[in-house]
């Protein structure tokens, strides 16, 4: 682990892992709160490195002191729930791999974590995977690669600094750095968050035009809808989105995106068409990609239900209703139509 003011989440994260975890390292870059003295109640091999702007050299220090055959990091809000825990025990008995990819679930509706993609979590120490990129680090995944069932649920207490990531890359840009694809694309979403709309534009325009993984062209295309939206020129905003269609297959997300976009027009038809679609995707977190389940039934579920409410079609309605409480039973909107649609029966 990389650390700095962590003090509010590293005994957390730390009792979680110190059941299964051989050796902790924690590595921090500056901390001014109490959080070295918290890491050195779970472990004495905490370490301290200058930060430089570099979070991918400040991990590879961190990789550096490790001894164990297998090398696993975390951030200090990340959690492990005992059943992941367990996942993650039966992983250290295998040897069939180099690269384990585990679940990363960073959004969630109570419990039940809805934004999920998988990120490279555990790796063979002997095969010297190394980290790349001074902000939104990577590991360039090679060699014999599995996929598991294991998530880590990242659960923010704090905010990050707005400015921190952006500032990183306009001090690289500043000294003369040309900005490689993936970065490229990170820098155009910190100017987004930034509401730096005209320049995310530009960015991120021109990254969808170059090389680039196709995971990432689709949430640019994603992002260039919302800043266009921002900027108030819809035409744009809409063929982003259907840009994001040409860089790989269509994207629940994107066809809700579309159908929202319809339903403000009040084209209730093409709304229905594009929420349909959406529920049609087949989304597959191997992919590596950003994926926000609720889009893959939920969303699109009870909002044809309100358009074939207001079709009046209640049959499909109710048909849609039903099937956004298969996933969320408890769901506020779903029981409210629920009842609706009964009082509707008694009336007929």
């Amino acid at each position: 682990m990389i650390v700095k003011d962590e003090e509010e989440t590293l005994a957390r994260c730390l009792n979680c892992v110190a059941p299964f975890a051989d050796e902790i390292i924690i590595v921090d870059t500056g901390s001014t709160d109490d959080t070295v003295a918290i890491a050195k109640k779970y472990t004495d091999r905490v370490y301290f490195f200058e930060w430089r702007d570099d979070f991918a050299a400040a991990r590879n220090y961190s990789f550096s002191k490790a001894t164990c055959d297998l090398v696993m990091w975390l951030d200090a809000d990340d959690v492990i729930t005992e059943e992941n825990a367990a996942e993650i025990v039966g992983l250290k008995k295998r040897d069939d791999y180099d690269v384990a990819f585990l679940k990363y679930a960073a959004s969630f509706d109570g419990d039940k974590p809805v934004f999920v993609y998988y990120r490279e979590r555990i790796f063979r120490r002997q095969c010297g995977f190394k980290w790349e990129g001074e902000v939104h680090e990577v590991v360039a995944a090679s060699g014999r690669i599995v996929y598991s069932p294991a998530c880590v649920y990242h659960n923010k207490v704090k905010r990050n600094q707005p400015m921190r990531n952006l500032g990183i890359y306009q001090r690289l840009i500043s000294r003369g750095v040309k900005l490689g694809a993936r970065q490229k694309f990170y820098y155009g979403r910190e100017l987004f968050f930034n509401n730096m709309l005209t320049e995310c534009v530009a960015v991120l325009s021109d990254f969808v035009k170059g090389d680039g993984w196709a995971e990432n062209k689709v949430e640019a295309c994603r992002t260039l809808y919302r800043a266009y939206m921002r900027l108030g020129d819809e035409n744009a905003a809409v063929n982003a989105l259907v840009t994001a269609f040409t860089v790989s297959y269509p994207r629940a997300e994107d066809c809700c995106a579309l159908a929202r976009f319809f339903e403000g027009k009040n084209d209730v038809r093409s709304a229905i068409y594009w929420y349909e679609r959406a529920l049609g995707t087949a989304e597959k977190e191997e992919d590596g990609g950003f994926i926000n389940t609720d889009y893959l039934i939920y969303i699109p579920a009870i909002s044809l239900c309100v358009l074939y409410d207001k079709a009046g079609d209640y049959s499909l309605a109710q048909y849609y209703n039903e099937l956004a409480g298969s996933v969320k039973p408890d769901d506020a909107s779903y029981l409210y139509n629920k009842k609706y649609f009964q009082t509707k029966l008694t009336e007929r």
